[in-house]
């Protein structure tokens, strides 16, 4: 039987180092708003997975954890590792042997050999590409050097559940990681599974499970789960999971955590989308740039989708309280947003009637717009968060910080955590304000 539905979770999204650094701000805004200690879930995808899982394992205070996890930033490049590793140098040694060969053939007599020889190397990177060069390999390493110290997910704190998420390309599911189980449900649920694929959590690496929330496709090889993981030794040869990036499927995190029956879901959500705008008049000069700007549009409609579903009709449908805040919106926008949404009916009653606005203005807000904007600005102390906004120079300079996983300047950082913050506080107390202490 699924366990009754927990009470608060919170989404932290991907977007790399940027998602790692903004999440930090919506962990730093909960814990002084005194609703952090009452999150049941944290539902992680990517970046959003650095930072949850590193919380996960925090022993102390969240200010310590949160000086911590800045520094990190600041300092510590994945990427230099990956650079710097021998498996990296093995593969540009791999590659210099076939391209220099065929280059030194072109000067002699031999020179049509050239041909069969860089036919021969592609033949053979494509074919064993990831086992010559298995990046997710030295991903593991730094991610274990830098944020994990060699935990496992049985080290996880029990409150809260973090769900690290990830993609199953062998099934075309969500693959989550926890303290409780890892799983895909059709391993576990699927008639075409009988008995069950039950894995053995406790000993399973928390660095492998966030590689694999983090595994982005046409960069990082995927993750497999070795034989030692498996609750029956002989499924290992039922199945072959390959597990990349949790957006792929779900780049806000918050489909586990909203999907009826699932051991994750709760009542009331709050989502921090780490997401920037998707930007137009780009230009694509290469192959790999059109792939990447092609995933990308891929995940913007997989976005679009879910706030539609799971934001925009949950009044219709579950009529649960979700605060959901992305990086590319301006504070200034989120109450006349909030207004808007209460004319479109999008608005759930609860959270109408917590606002305490008059009957009058609920029942034709459209026509009531200044007053309700007045309302709430009280409401939310408004004016106290915008002393605190950021300007539209730092606006950008957060929104134009990469999702790559090299470090931050400590002006990004701050940018990127302050922006976080208010956009928090804002939505929270304007979508879940049965949270805030009175």
């Amino acid at each position: 039987m699924p366990s009754p539905p927990k009470d608060l979770g919170l989404a932290l999204s991907g977007g790399g180092y940027r998602a790692s650094a903004f999440h930090l701000g919506t962990l730093k805004k909960l814990n002084e708003l005194n609703i952090l200690a009452k999150v049941d879930v944290i539902s992680t995808i990517s970046g959003g997975s650095i930072t949850g899982a590193a919380w996960g394992l925090h022993e102390g205070d969240y200010d310590s954890f949160h000086t911590r996890m800045v520094e990190i930033l600041k300092t510590k490049s994945v990427i230099k590792q990956v650079l710097t590793s021998s498996i990296f140098i093995f593969t540009v040694i791999f590659s210099l042997i076939f391209l220099g060969g065929a280059i030194l053939l072109t000067f002699t007599s031999w020179a049509p050999l050239a041909l069969v020889v860089l036919g021969l190397f592609f033949i053979l990177f494509l074919k064993w590409q990831f086992k010559i060069f298995p990046v997710s390999r030295v991903i593991e390493k730094a991610y274990n050097k830098f944020f994990y110290g060699g935990k496992c997910l049985g080290d996880l704190k029990g409150k809260p559940i973090i769900a690290i998420g990830s993609s199953n390309l062998h099934t075309g599911r969500p693959f989550t990681f926890s303290k409780i189980k890892m799983s895909d449900s059709t391993y576990s649920s699927s008639s075409a599974y009988n008995p069950p694929i039950k894995f053995l959590q406790e000993k399973f690496p928390v660095a492998r499970a966030v590689t694999a929330s983090s595994c982005v496709p046409f960069a990082f090889t995927p993750v497999r789960i070795d034989k030692e993981y498996y609750h029956t030794a002989s499924d290992y040869d039922r199945i072959n999971p390959q597990l990349v990036d949790g957006g792929v499927y779900d780049n806000q995190g918050i489909q586990k955590i909203t999907q009826p029956k699932s051991s994750y879901e709760c009542k009331m959500i709050i989502t921090s989308d780490a997401g920037g705008n998707f930007r137009a008049n780009l230009k694509y000069g290469n192959t790999i740039s059109l792939l990447m700007r092609t995933v990308n549009l891929f995940m913007h409609r997989i976005k679009a989708f879910q706030m539609v579903q799971n934001v925009y009709r949950n009044s219709e449908g579950k009529a649960q309280p979700i605060a959901y805040f992305s990086l590319g919106w301006e504070i200034q926008n989120c109450i006349p947003g909030f207004i808007e949404n209460m004319i479109e009916g999008q608005v759930i009653k609860e959270v109408v009637e917590a606002q305490k606005l008059q009957p009058e203005w609920t029942k034709d807000p459209g026509k009531f717009r200044r007053e309700i904007q007045q309302q709430l600005e009280k409401n939310v102390g408004y004016d106290n968060i915008k002393k605190r906004n950021l300007s539209t120079e730092e606006w950008q300079l957060a929104c134009s910080t990469g999702t790559n996983l090299t470090p931050l300047t400590a002006k990004r950082i701050d940018c990127l955590i302050r922006h976080a913050e208010n956009l928090t506080e804002l939505q929270v107390k304007l979508y879940c304000p049965s949270l805030i202490d009175v």
